[in-house]
């Protein structure tokens, strides 16, 4: 069942992934080659780019990708006593390389 919804959904996914790169192509042409002078870019290099952007950045989360994590780690951090919120911050701070400031608490 769950395979037959992944094929109908194939054509309508490769469609939107190619219509993307399109843009990106055409957004690229507009802007960039007369505000600069770089050279505009074919299809196949803006699918390269948007390609590239993904790795880099990794983009493409679909949506409610981050509104999930955001409500679970609300959900955990109301779970947690004042001393495991700040035992928490420490380790944040401590890894963000910012132990030896003091910071406000949020």
């Amino acid at each position: 069942m769950r395979g037959m919804r992944m094929l109908k959904f194939a054509p309508f996914a490769i469609a939107g992934f190619a219509l993307i790169g399109f843009l990106v192509m055409w957004l690229w042409n507009a802007v960039l080659p007369p505000a600069t002078g770089w050279h505009p870019l074919t299809y196949w290099q803006a699918i390269g780019l948007l390609i590239l952007s993904k790795i880099l950045f990794g983009g493409f989360g679909g949506p409610g990708r981050g509104w999930y994590r955001s409500r679970r780690m609300r959900e955990r951090w109301e779970a947690m006593t004042p001393e495991e919120r700040e035992r928490f911050r420490e380790g944040m701070r401590s890894r963000c390389g910012r132990g030896d400031e003091a910071q406000p608490a949020p």
